[in-house]
Protein backbone atom coordinates (compact mmCIF):
# COMPACT_ATOMS: atom_id res chain seq x y z
CA UNK A 1 0.00 0.00 0.00
CA UNK A 2 1.30 3.46 -0.93
CA UNK A 3 2.18 5.60 2.07
CA UNK A 4 -0.02 8.43 0.77
CA UNK A 5 -3.11 6.20 0.53
CA UNK A 6 -5.62 6.70 3.38
CA UNK A 7 -6.04 3.80 5.76
CA UNK A 8 -9.20 2.17 7.06
CA UNK A 9 -8.43 1.84 10.78
CA UNK A 10 -10.55 0.24 13.48
CA UNK A 11 -9.87 0.50 17.21
CA UNK A 12 -11.44 -2.06 19.55
CA UNK A 13 -11.89 -1.63 23.30
CA UNK A 14 -13.58 -4.10 25.65
CA UNK A 15 -13.04 -2.01 28.79
CA UNK A 16 -16.11 -0.38 30.30
CA UNK A 17 -14.13 2.16 32.31
CA UNK A 18 -12.68 5.56 31.58
CA UNK A 19 -9.08 6.64 32.00
CA UNK A 20 -5.90 7.42 30.12
CA UNK A 21 -6.19 4.33 27.92
CA UNK A 22 -9.61 5.31 26.60
CA UNK A 23 -8.55 8.94 26.20
CA UNK A 24 -5.61 7.83 24.07
CA UNK A 25 -7.85 5.74 21.81
CA UNK A 26 -10.16 8.66 21.11
CA UNK A 27 -7.36 11.23 20.85
CA UNK A 28 -5.44 9.06 18.40
CA UNK A 29 -8.62 8.31 16.43
CA UNK A 30 -9.45 11.98 16.11
CA UNK A 31 -5.91 12.75 14.99
CA UNK A 32 -6.00 10.06 12.32
CA UNK A 33 -9.37 11.31 11.09
CA UNK A 34 -7.88 14.78 10.72
CA UNK A 35 -5.11 13.25 8.61
CA UNK A 36 -7.67 11.84 6.18
CA UNK A 37 -7.88 8.24 7.35
CA UNK A 38 -11.13 6.39 7.93
CA UNK A 39 -11.42 5.51 11.62
CA UNK A 40 -14.01 3.77 13.79
CA UNK A 41 -14.07 2.60 17.39
CA UNK A 42 -15.76 -0.71 18.26
CA UNK A 43 -16.86 -1.17 21.85
CA UNK A 44 -19.64 -2.39 24.08
CA UNK A 45 -22.57 0.06 23.92
CA UNK A 46 -22.83 0.28 27.72
CA UNK A 47 -19.19 1.41 28.06
CA UNK A 48 -18.10 4.93 28.88
CA UNK A 49 -15.95 5.21 25.77
CA UNK A 50 -19.03 4.54 23.63
CA UNK A 51 -20.73 7.53 25.24
CA UNK A 52 -17.67 9.79 25.06
CA UNK A 53 -16.73 9.06 21.45
CA UNK A 54 -19.23 11.58 20.12
CA UNK A 55 -17.64 14.29 22.28
CA UNK A 56 -14.37 13.64 20.43
CA UNK A 57 -16.10 13.51 17.04
CA UNK A 58 -15.10 9.88 16.52
CA UNK A 59 -17.43 7.35 14.81
CA UNK A 60 -18.32 4.48 17.11
CA UNK A 61 -20.08 1.15 16.53
CA UNK A 62 -21.56 -1.26 19.09
CA UNK A 63 -20.13 -4.77 19.15
CA UNK A 64 -20.41 -7.39 21.88
CA UNK A 65 -16.97 -7.47 23.50
CA UNK A 66 -17.99 -8.23 27.07
CA UNK A 67 -16.21 -11.54 27.54
CA UNK A 68 -14.25 -14.36 25.94
CA UNK A 69 -17.26 -16.38 24.84
CA UNK A 70 -18.48 -18.11 21.69
CA UNK A 71 -21.28 -15.58 21.32
CA UNK A 72 -18.88 -12.63 21.40
CA UNK A 73 -16.42 -14.48 19.15
CA UNK A 74 -19.18 -15.06 16.60
CA UNK A 75 -20.22 -11.40 16.83
CA UNK A 76 -16.66 -10.29 16.05
CA UNK A 77 -16.31 -12.83 13.24
CA UNK A 78 -19.61 -11.64 11.74
CA UNK A 79 -18.44 -8.02 11.93
CA UNK A 80 -15.14 -8.86 10.23
CA UNK A 81 -16.92 -10.69 7.41
CA UNK A 82 -19.21 -7.71 6.87
CA UNK A 83 -16.32 -5.21 6.87
CA UNK A 84 -13.78 -6.66 4.47
CA UNK A 85 -12.33 -3.25 3.61
CA UNK A 86 -10.65 -2.75 7.00
CA UNK A 87 -6.85 -2.47 6.78
CA UNK A 88 -5.86 -2.53 10.44
CA UNK A 89 -7.57 -3.41 13.71
CA UNK A 90 -5.83 -1.88 16.73
CA UNK A 91 -6.88 -3.78 19.86
CA UNK A 92 -6.40 -2.34 23.33
CA UNK A 93 -7.54 -4.68 26.12
CA UNK A 94 -7.30 -8.38 26.86
CA UNK A 95 -10.79 -9.48 25.84
CA UNK A 96 -11.00 -7.63 22.53
CA UNK A 97 -7.45 -8.70 21.66
CA UNK A 98 -8.38 -12.34 22.16
CA UNK A 99 -11.64 -12.04 20.25
CA UNK A 100 -10.09 -10.34 17.22
CA UNK A 101 -6.95 -12.47 17.38
CA UNK A 102 -8.93 -15.71 17.18
CA UNK A 103 -11.78 -14.54 14.93
CA UNK A 104 -9.48 -13.02 12.33
CA UNK A 105 -7.69 -16.36 11.92
CA UNK A 106 -10.92 -17.94 10.70
CA UNK A 107 -11.40 -15.66 7.69
CA UNK A 108 -9.47 -15.12 4.48
CA UNK A 109 -7.68 -11.85 3.74
CA UNK A 110 -7.91 -10.74 7.34
CA UNK A 111 -6.99 -7.21 8.45
CA UNK A 112 -3.63 -6.69 10.17
CA UNK A 113 -3.81 -6.72 13.97
CA UNK A 114 -1.85 -4.28 16.13
CA UNK A 115 -2.08 -4.79 19.89
CA UNK A 116 -1.47 -1.76 22.10
CA UNK A 117 -0.42 -2.73 25.62
CA UNK A 118 -1.16 0.25 27.86
CA UNK A 119 -0.31 -1.13 31.30
CA UNK A 120 2.86 -2.42 32.89
CA UNK A 121 1.36 -5.47 34.59
CA UNK A 122 3.44 -8.46 33.41
CA UNK A 123 1.71 -10.65 30.83
CA UNK A 124 1.26 -14.24 32.12
CA UNK A 125 3.93 -16.68 30.97
CA UNK A 126 1.68 -19.31 29.45
CA UNK A 127 1.12 -20.78 26.01
CA UNK A 128 -2.07 -18.85 25.32
CA UNK A 129 -0.67 -15.43 26.24
CA UNK A 130 2.56 -16.10 24.39
CA UNK A 131 0.55 -17.01 21.27
CA UNK A 132 -1.50 -13.82 21.52
CA UNK A 133 1.56 -11.56 21.66
CA UNK A 134 3.88 -13.56 19.40
CA UNK A 135 1.48 -14.76 16.69
CA UNK A 136 -2.02 -13.52 17.43
CA UNK A 137 -0.95 -9.93 16.72
CA UNK A 138 1.14 -8.65 13.83
CA UNK A 139 2.74 -5.94 15.95
CA UNK A 140 2.69 -4.84 19.58
CA UNK A 141 2.81 -1.21 20.69
CA UNK A 142 3.42 -0.29 24.31
CA UNK A 143 3.19 2.95 26.26
CA UNK A 144 6.62 2.61 27.83
CA UNK A 145 10.06 1.10 27.27
CA UNK A 146 9.80 -1.00 30.43
CA UNK A 147 6.76 -2.78 28.98
CA UNK A 148 8.75 -3.57 25.83
CA UNK A 149 11.51 -5.09 27.96
CA UNK A 150 9.03 -7.19 29.90
CA UNK A 151 7.31 -8.57 26.79
CA UNK A 152 10.63 -9.38 25.17
CA UNK A 153 12.40 -10.92 28.16
CA UNK A 154 9.42 -12.54 29.89
CA UNK A 155 7.23 -13.59 26.96
CA UNK A 156 9.72 -13.97 24.15
CA UNK A 157 8.18 -11.39 21.82
CA UNK A 158 10.66 -10.43 19.12
CA UNK A 159 11.99 -6.88 19.48
CA UNK A 160 11.40 -6.24 15.78
CA UNK A 161 7.66 -6.61 16.47
CA UNK A 162 7.65 -4.33 19.52
CA UNK A 163 7.78 -0.58 19.89
CA UNK A 164 7.17 1.90 22.68
CA UNK A 165 5.02 4.86 21.62
CA UNK A 166 3.93 6.95 24.61
CA UNK A 167 0.68 8.83 24.26
CA UNK A 168 1.05 12.22 22.66
CA UNK A 169 -0.61 15.33 24.03
CA UNK A 170 -1.90 18.51 22.45
CA UNK A 171 0.80 21.00 23.41
CA UNK A 172 -1.29 23.77 21.84
CA UNK A 173 -4.08 23.02 24.31
CA UNK A 174 -2.07 22.20 27.43
CA UNK A 175 -0.30 25.50 27.91
CA UNK A 176 0.84 27.60 30.87
CA UNK A 177 -1.74 30.09 32.10
CA UNK A 178 -2.39 32.85 34.60
CA UNK A 179 -2.56 31.05 37.96
CA UNK A 180 -4.55 33.75 39.75
CA UNK A 181 -7.16 34.03 37.00
CA UNK A 182 -7.52 30.25 36.83
CA UNK A 183 -8.15 30.05 40.57
CA UNK A 184 -10.66 32.86 40.51
CA UNK A 185 -12.51 31.21 37.63
CA UNK A 186 -12.59 27.85 39.44
CA UNK A 187 -13.38 29.32 42.86
CA UNK A 188 -10.17 27.96 44.35
CA UNK A 189 -8.21 29.63 47.18
CA UNK A 190 -5.85 32.42 46.13
CA UNK A 191 -4.08 32.82 49.49
CA UNK A 192 -2.21 29.50 49.54
CA UNK A 193 -0.32 27.13 47.31
CA UNK A 194 -2.18 24.30 45.58
CA UNK A 195 -0.84 20.81 44.95
CA UNK A 196 -2.87 18.94 42.35
CA UNK A 197 -3.55 15.38 41.27
CA UNK A 198 -5.37 14.78 37.98
CA UNK A 199 -6.15 11.07 37.77
CA UNK A 200 -8.95 8.55 37.91
CA UNK A 201 -9.79 7.62 41.50
CA UNK A 202 -8.19 4.20 41.39
CA UNK A 203 -6.22 2.55 44.15
CA UNK A 204 -2.99 2.38 42.17
CA UNK A 205 -2.96 6.13 41.45
CA UNK A 206 -1.94 6.73 45.05
CA UNK A 207 -4.48 9.24 46.33
CA UNK A 208 -4.42 7.52 49.72
CA UNK A 209 -0.64 7.91 49.85
CA UNK A 210 -1.09 11.62 49.17
CA UNK A 211 -3.61 11.81 52.01
CA UNK A 212 -1.16 10.14 54.38
CA UNK A 213 1.59 12.54 53.29
CA UNK A 214 -0.64 15.54 53.96
CA UNK A 215 -1.51 14.25 57.43
CA UNK A 216 2.21 14.08 58.28
CA UNK A 217 3.01 17.63 57.19
CA UNK A 218 3.13 20.27 59.91
CA UNK A 219 2.01 23.16 57.74
CA UNK A 220 -1.27 24.68 56.66
CA UNK A 221 -0.15 26.98 53.84
CA UNK A 222 -1.28 24.71 51.00
CA UNK A 223 -4.20 22.53 49.93
CA UNK A 224 -4.53 19.47 47.73
CA UNK A 225 -6.88 19.40 44.74
CA UNK A 226 -8.07 16.01 43.48
CA UNK A 227 -9.43 16.14 39.91
CA UNK A 228 -11.06 12.90 38.77
CA UNK A 229 -13.63 10.26 39.60
CA UNK A 230 -13.59 6.50 39.75
CA UNK A 231 -14.15 3.22 41.54
CA UNK A 232 -12.06 4.09 44.61
CA UNK A 233 -13.96 7.26 45.47
CA UNK A 234 -15.58 5.81 48.59
CA UNK A 235 -12.30 4.37 49.89
CA UNK A 236 -10.52 7.68 49.37
CA UNK A 237 -13.31 9.59 51.12
CA UNK A 238 -13.04 7.19 54.06
CA UNK A 239 -9.28 7.77 54.22
CA UNK A 240 -9.79 11.54 54.21
CA UNK A 241 -12.29 11.30 57.07
CA UNK A 242 -10.06 8.91 59.01
CA UNK A 243 -7.14 11.37 58.82
CA UNK A 244 -9.36 14.40 59.51
CA UNK A 245 -8.08 16.34 56.50
CA UNK A 246 -11.35 16.99 54.67
CA UNK A 247 -10.92 20.76 54.78
CA UNK A 248 -7.49 20.50 53.11
CA UNK A 249 -8.49 18.57 50.00
CA UNK A 250 -10.73 19.99 47.27
CA UNK A 251 -12.41 17.03 45.52
CA UNK A 252 -13.85 18.34 42.27
CA UNK A 253 -14.71 15.10 40.45
CA UNK A 254 -14.39 14.45 36.73
CA UNK A 255 -13.67 17.54 34.65
CA UNK A 256 -14.09 17.49 30.89
CA UNK A 257 -11.40 20.16 30.49
CA UNK A 258 -8.54 19.84 32.97
CA UNK A 259 -6.41 22.64 31.50
CA UNK A 260 -7.64 25.44 33.82
CA UNK A 261 -7.16 23.14 36.81
CA UNK A 262 -3.56 22.45 35.86
CA UNK A 263 -3.02 26.16 35.31
CA UNK A 264 -4.26 26.81 38.86
CA UNK A 265 -1.70 24.52 40.53
CA UNK A 266 1.74 25.31 41.90
CA UNK A 267 2.83 21.69 41.86
CA UNK A 268 1.63 18.44 40.31
CA UNK A 269 1.79 15.12 42.15
CA UNK A 270 1.04 11.57 41.00
CA UNK A 271 2.07 9.03 43.68
CA UNK A 272 1.26 5.92 41.63
CA UNK A 273 2.30 2.46 42.74
CA UNK A 274 2.17 -1.04 41.32
CA UNK A 275 3.04 -1.99 37.75
CA UNK A 276 -0.04 -0.61 36.00
CA UNK A 277 1.38 2.67 34.71
CA UNK A 278 2.82 3.29 31.29
CA UNK A 279 3.73 6.96 30.87
CA UNK A 280 0.73 8.77 32.42
CA UNK A 281 -0.85 11.40 30.20
CA UNK A 282 -1.59 13.62 33.19
CA UNK A 283 2.13 13.96 33.93
CA UNK A 284 2.87 14.99 30.35
CA UNK A 285 -0.06 17.41 30.42
CA UNK A 286 1.19 18.94 33.67
CA UNK A 287 4.67 19.41 32.23
CA UNK A 288 3.19 21.03 29.13
CA UNK A 289 1.37 23.45 31.47
CA UNK A 290 4.76 24.26 33.00
CA UNK A 291 4.34 22.51 36.34
CA UNK A 292 7.05 20.75 38.35
CA UNK A 293 6.14 17.12 39.00
CA UNK A 294 6.56 14.75 41.92
CA UNK A 295 5.92 11.11 41.11
CA UNK A 296 7.28 7.60 41.67
CA UNK A 297 9.25 4.84 40.00
CA UNK A 298 6.05 2.94 39.13
CA UNK A 299 5.74 1.64 35.58
CA UNK A 300 7.40 3.85 32.96
CA UNK A 301 6.95 7.15 34.80
CA UNK A 302 10.70 7.79 34.84
CA UNK A 303 10.61 8.06 31.05
CA UNK A 304 8.72 11.32 31.53
CA UNK A 305 9.99 12.68 34.84
CA UNK A 306 13.74 13.17 35.18
CA UNK A 307 14.67 13.15 38.86
CA UNK A 308 16.05 16.51 40.01
CA UNK A 309 15.68 17.90 36.48
CA UNK A 310 11.95 18.16 35.71
CA UNK A 311 10.77 17.15 39.17
CA UNK A 312 11.33 14.63 41.93
CA UNK A 313 10.92 10.86 42.03
CA UNK A 314 10.16 9.03 45.28
CA UNK A 315 9.58 5.39 46.13
CA UNK A 316 6.01 4.11 45.62
CA UNK A 317 3.78 3.97 48.72
CA UNK A 318 6.28 6.01 50.78
CA UNK A 319 4.15 8.78 52.25
CA UNK A 320 7.04 10.18 54.30
CA UNK A 321 9.24 10.56 51.22
CA UNK A 322 6.33 12.13 49.35
CA UNK A 323 5.74 14.60 52.19
CA UNK A 324 9.44 15.53 52.21
CA UNK A 325 9.45 16.10 48.45
CA UNK A 326 6.35 18.30 48.62
CA UNK A 327 7.87 20.28 51.50
CA UNK A 328 11.09 20.79 49.55
CA UNK A 329 9.37 22.22 46.50
CA UNK A 330 6.81 24.29 48.40
CA UNK A 331 9.67 25.92 50.30
CA UNK A 332 11.85 26.60 47.26
CA UNK A 333 10.31 28.86 44.63
CA UNK A 334 13.43 28.92 42.46
CA UNK A 335 13.69 25.12 42.39
CA UNK A 336 10.01 24.81 41.43
CA UNK A 337 10.62 27.30 38.64
CA UNK A 338 13.72 25.44 37.47
CA UNK A 339 11.92 22.09 37.29
CA UNK A 340 8.83 23.63 35.71
CA UNK A 341 10.81 25.21 32.87
CA UNK A 342 12.82 22.05 32.21
CA UNK A 343 9.65 19.97 32.14
CA UNK A 344 7.95 22.45 29.84
CA UNK A 345 10.80 22.29 27.33
CA UNK A 346 10.81 18.48 27.45
CA UNK A 347 7.05 18.40 26.82
CA UNK A 348 7.40 20.61 23.75
CA UNK A 349 10.24 18.48 22.39
CA UNK A 350 9.10 14.95 23.28
CA UNK A 351 5.33 14.79 23.82
CA UNK A 352 3.46 16.49 20.91
CA UNK A 353 0.57 14.43 19.58
CA UNK A 354 1.98 14.48 16.03
CA UNK A 355 4.92 12.38 17.23
CA UNK A 356 2.50 9.66 18.33
CA UNK A 357 0.45 9.87 15.14
CA UNK A 358 3.53 9.73 12.90
CA UNK A 359 4.79 6.60 14.65
CA UNK A 360 1.43 4.85 14.67
CA UNK A 361 0.98 5.59 10.96
CA UNK A 362 4.41 4.14 10.31
CA UNK A 363 3.49 0.91 12.10
CA UNK A 364 0.11 0.59 10.37
CA UNK A 365 1.67 0.99 6.91
CA UNK A 366 4.55 -1.32 7.83
CA UNK A 367 2.37 -4.25 8.89
CA UNK A 368 0.43 -3.94 5.64
CA UNK A 369 3.63 -3.85 3.58
CA UNK A 370 5.01 -6.87 5.43
CA UNK A 371 1.90 -8.84 4.50
CA UNK A 372 2.27 -7.83 0.86
CA UNK A 373 5.86 -9.06 0.84
CA UNK A 374 4.83 -12.39 2.37
CA UNK A 375 2.05 -12.80 -0.19
CA UNK A 376 4.30 -12.00 -3.17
Amino acid sequence: MARNQPLNIVHSESSWGWGGQEVRILTESRGMLERGHQVRVLCTPESTIFQRACEFGVPVEPVSLQKKSFSCLNAVRKWLNENRDVDVVNTHSSIDSWLFGVASRTIANRPRLVRTRHVGIPVPKNMASNWLYRSGSDFVVTCGVEIVKSLSERNGVSLDRLRSIPTGIDTQKFVPGDRLKARQKLNLPTDRKLVGIVAALRREKGHSVACEALAQMARDDFDFVFVGDGLSKENIENKIKELNISDRIHRVGHQQNVVPWLQAFDLFVLPSYGSVEGVPQSIMQAMSCRLPVISTTAGSICEAVDHEETGLIVAPEDSRALADAINLLLDNDSLREQYAEAGYQKALQKFPIDFMLDRMEEIFYSVLETQLVRAA
